[in-house]
């Protein structure tokens, strides 16, 4: 007997694995820099650069790329200080060698203090979440070939392969023309670009790719004065990627890296144009829903059908869905009274604390750390800075949710507007977005092998022809017509049945079908 067997790829995840360690330098300035008096503004992202599993524990290689805004001794203008941090954590994880392991989320607080005029002291607290995957192969049977008459009991089922499996980049270059208001831009002091609303959809043999780069940068004119613009960039383009099709839904990492911003030349040739680029770096897997019949069970009354079975595990998709959270909150802050004239720049990032399945949905808790850099009432110290969080917790509705499911969530923040609401306070609204994929894992046993024989004749003769028979908890019609080796179509005949409907309790009367072998 021949089985039609159809291979279907797709990926386990594995327990994430959380991360925090730090980052410490002792930073010297620069001759060719000036001295610092005070530090107003910094931040620092990292960049990892390698995930590596070695023995039972995984190696992350990279850099923490800061950048620092202070006020100069003397004069008391701005200035900038950049530099980098390498970096190698090892992570606790135990593993088989068949595991990939990839940073699904990652966050970082900035710290410096002045030592003196030109000693600074830097600290990276780095937060990071270490996903693991491992790519899987199980075979689906869907039909068997005989010479001789069989009865066969299907099952259909939704399962979601794994077509594609790659890391790629897009390069955003994009270009800001500044409005008539600003001045012209001699130096840049301090940029900052972060990703908002990133869409990537697959097409025929390619990548759809859609966002907008939120561009911050404050810079000195030809005549030293401070200027900042900040502005929303948006982009799009596409990417090769062969295999992919329109209705295929994609589960993809992202993240911005490598920002870069120079001055150009306008149309008029002056410089008053900024240059904007920027890598955007995926991890992604594309799905591909399959609607299949598998061959759950068979039988025949010409001949004994002995089955191998196995259990095989698959994933069905619930749900892909980009939730957004969104937040309102007012925040008092006697220690800013009188002190802010206006916000300048804000950054958020995002810490998440749980997620939890219930039977509403994936229950997100977490914390959004907020940051910004706004102008004083002070002419000698015009610039200062605020640091705070704001706890949150959201509801990623999926009712009557049920259990073995998985969602690797992705953070990100789509929106954040820092705006004065009063002399000592402060109106946050922000958007947070989880990119949900919410998958099951199902466990089927599937037939493997299938030998025949002919019956036993002895246990045949003693089997009764005629049986009454009530129906017991689990048993349905097709369970008792291989048991009594007869059909579904003949007992519900016998029993003037017009569906196969049974409950426990049920009285039958079956009919053995298979004479010859009596």
């Amino acid at each position: 007997m021949d089985l039609t067997k159809k291979t279907v790829h797709y990926t386990q995840e594995g327990k994430t694995v959380f991360d925090r360690f730090y980052l410490d330098e002792d930073y010297n300035v620069p001759e060719q820099k000036e001295a610092v008096q005070r530090i107003v503004y910094s931040s620092a992202k990292l960049k990892t650069e390698d995930v590596r599993p070695v023995e039972n524990y995984v190696k992350v290689t990279g850099k923490a790329y800061y950048k620092i805004l202070y006020m100069t001794q003397g004069e008391t203008t701005l200035s900038v200080l950049e530099g980098k941090i390498p970096f190698e954590e090892m992570i606790y994880a135990e593993n088989d060698g068949e595991e990939t392991f990839f940073i699904r989320n990652e966050r970082t607080e900035f710290t410096v203090s002045v030592v003196h005029s030109r000693k600074l002291t830097l600290r990276v607290a780095a937060e990071m979440e270490l996903g693991r995957e491992r790519m899987r192969d199980e075979e689906l049977t869907t039909d068997a070939e005989s010479d001789f008459p069989v009865y066969k009991k299907r099952q259909k089922m939704n399962v979601s392969e794994l077509k594609i499996s790659k890391k790629d980049t897009y390069r955003i270059k994009e270009e800001i023309v500044l409005p008539g208001t600003k001045e012209s831009i001699g130096q840049i002091l301090f940029f900052d670009i972060s990703g908002r609303k990133a869409e990537i959809r697959p097409g025929q043999d390619e990548l759809l790719i859609r966002g907008e780069a939120e561009v911050f940068c404050m810079y000195l004119s030809p005549e030293e004065k401070v200027e900042w613009i900040e502005q929303s960039v948006p982009y799009e383009g596409r990417i090769p990627c062969e295999g992919a099709e329109e209705d295929m839904i994609c589960q993809i990492l992202q993240s911005l890296e490598d920002p870069i911003v120079d001055i150009r030349q306008d149309g008029d040739g002056e410089m008053r144009a900024l240059g904007i680029e920027a890598t955007l770096s995926m991890k992604m897997n594309v799905y591909s829903e399959v609607e299949t019949e598998i061959l759950k069970d068979m039988y025949s009354l010409d001949r004994e059908c002995v089955l191998e079975k196995k259990e095989g595990i698959y994933e069905e998709m619930l749900m892909y869905n980009q939730a957004k959270c969104k937040i309102a909150e007012r925040l008092t802050l006697p220690e800013l009274k009188e002190d802010v004239l206006q916000i300048i720049h804000s950054e958020g990032s995002i810490q998440a604390e749980s997620e939890r399945y219930t039977e509403e949905g994936v229950e997100i808790e977490g914390i959004l750390h907020i940051s910004f850099l706004y102008l004083r009432a002070d002419d000698e110290q015009p610039y200062g800075s605020w640091t705070g969080m704001i706890p949150f917790s959201y509801l990623v509705e999926y009712p009557n949710l049920p259990k073995n499911v998985s969602a690797s969530p992705a953070y990100h923040v789509e929106q954040l507007a820092v705006t004065l609401a009063g002399s000592e306070a402060v109106e946050v609204k922000a958007v947070l977005t989880f990119d949900i994929f919410l998958k099951k894992l199902i466990s089927a046993s599937m037939i493997t092998n299938v030998s025949e024989r002919q019956f036993d004749t002895d246990s045949s003769v003693k089997r009764p022809v005629i049986v009454g028979h009530i129906v017991q908890d689990g048993e349905d019609l097709w369970s008792l017509a291989k048991k009594y080796m007869t059909t579904v179509s003949g007992i519900m005949e016998v029993n003037s049945m017009d569906n196969e409907n049974v409950k426990t309790g049920d009285k039958l009367l079956i009919f053995k079908e298979n004479m010859s072998i009596l």
